[in-house]
């Protein structure tokens, strides 16, 4: 078992840290640029800007202190449109050590307990062990379309979790 802890809340260079790991990884493996790891930061510093602690959930995972993975659940509009997964990463030292199972489990744990209608994701086709786990936690893939959020151009899939149907 890998000596890793999930810490919960914001901590100094935290999004920085969260920043790099997208930027770095989706470069390296998607050709990805500037623009998408300026959009990570610029998004996640906005979204701490106004962080609630009753709604939103960030959640690190951590190696001897150090930030090696994240995910982050945006709960603002949740009542309206379902909770919104987000920024969900693991670095490559841990990926496919259960690092990323424990993470989005924890995440999926605060939204049941918020008892949110939905929680949804945007991702993109080729992404193939991400995929797979959210479907094993009862995500359903229901929209598909090219676009270009992330930078280049990209087959975008929304996944989305309701309760009733995954418990």
């Amino acid at each position: 078992m890998t000596d890793f802890t999930i810490v919960k809340d914001y901590f100094p260079g935290a999004i920085g840290r969260v920043a790099e790991l997208h930027g770095d990884y989706y470069h390296r493996q998607w050709g990805f640029g500037r623009f998408f790891e300026a959009k990570v930061a610029t998004e996640l510093a906005a979204f701490f800007n106004r962080y609630d602690d009753v709604r939103d959930g960030f959640w690190a995972l951590t190696k001897k202190e150090r930030l090696e993975g994240a995910i982050v659940i945006d709960g603002r509009d949740a009542a309206d449109k379902g909770a919104h997964l987000r920024w969900f990463i693991v670095s490559d030292g841990l990926r496919g050590q259960g690092a990323g199972r424990r993470l989005i489990e924890t995440a999926m744990d605060f939204c049941r307990r918020k008892r949110y209608p939905a929680v949804y994701l945007w991702t993109f086709e080729g992404l193939a062990a991400a995929h797979h786990l959210y479907k094993k936690l009862g995500f359903a893939l229901v929209e598909q379309r090219l676009g270009d959020q992330w930078g280049v151009s990209v087959n975008e899939q929304r996944f989305e979790w309701t309760p009733g149907e995954n418990g």
